[in-house]
């Protein structure tokens, strides 16, 4: 009984021994190298494979996914004469099993010391500015000189970052007060830009408010003007129209006269030459001859002489001429002629404007023709 039972446990034994020996399961996303004999036979793909017993062993087992390295930062020196520390992420994927166990003998310190020796001939170009800078530019370089090594590895690189650049402290700090002096430059030129433009705007507004202002004095000088202009032209109008006598006129230009003494400016005052002839104008229609302050035979004397007598004795040629005494009483009476028309002028102003308002017609009263 016992030499039965040995024999076909020995049996099984074999017999699940060869079969484990000889199945094999590969998972998804593996890859194993098959050796017969010590020389590569074949790689199994995921599922169940098969293979002869004692001849055909496992050499590798390796993942085909995409995989991540990290590789320690490495100090660099920049063109500058600048050592940084460089820390990158390599983004590989296996695409040929056999290549990447037979091709190379340990895939990833080969990638690591490819990476640090290609940033050292990629930085060692550029200065610390343009290494902070184009990390893009060396992240492209680095993929391009990875990717044609690895190729023939059977592996392929399909993204290359860097994740850090440490410069010294040293160069930290700087680089911190420059940022610093830069924000204050631009919040200074932010402020004086504000600044001008309010001031801008400021003075436009200035600008515009002495404009409005010029105008509208302009406008209130035109139309008073244009009214004083109007009214001027209506009495002109008026006069010319109504014949008014040369009394009145003549009480009017007396009545002008006060305000021309009227400035602070004036240290003189000018006589006309009309004033002698306004002032007898207006002491005749009063009937007050002796107003002007001549005696009444000179009155009497002057008024039995004709206009032409008259006209050439005001102009006193002759006797002013021939005797400076005269002349001198002729200024005196003058000057006592205007400060009597003055006189005049205020004391009979009420029974003037009554005279006025009897020779100009539309008061109550016609003209006396």
């Amino acid at each position: 009984m016992d030499a039965v039972v040995i024999p076909i446990l020995v049996a099984a034994i074999v017999v699940v021994f060869l079969v484990a020996a000889t199945v094999r399961i590969v998972p998804q996303a593996r890859r194993y190298n098959i050796e017969r004999f010590g020389r590569y036979r074949r790689t199994l793909q995921p599922g169940l494979n098969f293979v002869l017993p004692v001849a055909d062993r496992v050499n590798t087992k390796l993942d085909v996914r995409e995989q991540v390295y990290s590789s320690e930062p490495k100090p660099v020196i920049t063109e500058d004469n600048l050592v940084v520390n460089i820390d990158t992420v390599l983004y590989y994927q296996i695409t040929d099993p056999r290549a990447a166990a037979y091709e190379v003998a340990d895939y990833l310190q080969a990638i690591d010391q490819l990476t640090v020796t290609t940033l050292r001939n990629v930085i060692g170009s550029m200065d610390l500015e343009g290494t902070l800078t184009s990390r893009e530019e060396i992240n492209a370089r680095l993929r391009a000189v990875l990717d044609d090594a690895t190729g023939k590895w059977g592996i392929r690189v399909n993204r290359v970052e860097i994740k850090a650049i440490d410069p010294p402290n040293t160069i930290k700090e700087a680089m911190e007060k420059q940022m610093r002096a830069e924000r204050d430059k631009r919040a200074a030129i932010l402020h004086a830009e504000g600044e001008r433009q309010a001031k801008i705007l400021t003075a436009e507004g200035t600008k515009q408010k002495d404009i409005l202002e010029a105008q509208g004095t302009q406008q209130a000088m035109i139309l008073r003007a244009d009214g004083e202009a109007k009214a001027v032209e209506l009495v002109f109008q008026s006069v010319h129209r109504n014949n008014a006598d040369a009394k009145v006129l003549a009480y009017k230009y007396l009545e002008t006269l006060p305000d021309l003494a009227k400035s602070d400016n004036n240290t003189f005052w000018v006589i006309p030459g009309e004033l002698t002839e306004a002032v007898r104008a207006v002491t005749s229609a009063f009937g007050d001859r002796s107003a002007m302050g001549l005696p009444p035979e000179a009155t009497a004397q002057r008024e039995e002489e004709p206009a032409e007598a008259g006209t050439a004795g005001a102009a006193g040629t002759p006797e002013l001429d021939a005797d400076p005494t005269l002349a001198l009483d002729a200024a005196a009476a003058a000057n006592e002629v205007a400060k009597q028309a003055a006189a005049a002028v205020s004391d009979a102003k009420a029974e003037a404007e009554a005279v006025g308002e009897a020779q100009l017609p539309g008061r109550g009263q016609t003209r006396d023709g």
